[in-house]
């Protein structure tokens, strides 16, 4: 393993960057890369075939980094924890973080299955219906513009590395989900028939809304089929991440 760079400044160009991509929603769109870090992210990206631009890791932390975190990155540079711990959002940051620049590969995918974001904003929400989608089956999540930023410190938090495994688009408009060429299957709490009585088209792409609005009535009305999730114990409605998970796994018993 070769040895790292060394940076002790805080104004180092590279760090200044990072400090902004690493604490702001959408700096990576400018900066055309993002943030991870911790053990089991910059695990789940090595695992993917993923490859850092930039490992970072604590003076502490780097006499027993693992070799294939030094050895996977373009670059390592090592750096005090005062300096780590303002790139970390973590409550007791870990020690190791990578670079890795945006996907360039942005041509929405027709014919496979998809799940549809649109207008979800809370980023723990956005982050648990990734790791469905990937845990389901669900290779294209398409976010339409009002969802939170696919890429943000937060969505990758709680994606879990679900984001390495998927083809991610954001900002797509409705009349750009025309190119999938599948059917669009929605939820809604008063109307479609129950989940476990349907014969699900597939593929297909779920699409789940706003945490209060539901989807919207533009794209409820492109709906080839409207399901409801049966709610026995009375529950006026369930939380989307939810709703997603139950719904994904009802399309995986026949996916494929």
């Amino acid at each position: 393993m070769s040895e790292p760079s060394p940076i002790t400044s805080r104004d180092n160009p590279l760090l200044k960057e990072l400090r902004k991509v690493a604490h702001e929603n959408t700096a990576y769109r400018k900066a055309g890369r993002f943030w991870i870090e911790g053990d089991h992210l910059c695990s789940a990206a090595l695992q993917r075939g993923q490859k850092p631009t930039v490992a970072i890791f604590t003076e502490e932390y780097w006499p027993l980094a693992p070799v294939e975190y030094a050895q996977a990155a373009i670059k390592s540079i090592v750096i005090p924890v005062a300096l780590f711990r303002e790139l970390s959002g973590l409550e007791s940051p870990a020690g190791v973080g990578f670079v890795l620049d945006l996907p360039v590969d942005a041509a929405l995918q027709p014919g496979v299955a998809t799940v549809i974001l649109d207008r979800v904003q809370d980023a723990g929400n956005v982050g648990s219906i990734l790791r469905s989608a990937g845990a389901f089956g669900f290779r294209q999540v398409v976010a339409l513009k009002g969802t939170a930023a696919l890429w943000s410190p937060k969505v990758l938090r709680a994606g879990m590395g679900a984001h390495f495994g998927l083809h991610l688009l954001e900002g797509v408009s409705l009349d750009d989900l025309q190119a999938l060429r599948v059917p669009v299957v929605v939820t809604s709490s008063h109307h479609g028939e129950l989940i476990q009585k349907l014969r699900l088209p597939q593929p297909c792409a779920w699409a789940f809304g706003h945490e209060g609005q539901g989807v919207g009535p533009e794209l409820m009305a492109r709906a080839t089929v409207q399901v409801r999730i049966g709610q026995p114990g009375g529950e006026e409605s369930l939380n989307v991440a939810a709703a997603a998970a139950i719904c994904l796994h009802a399309s995986s018993l026949t996916l494929g």
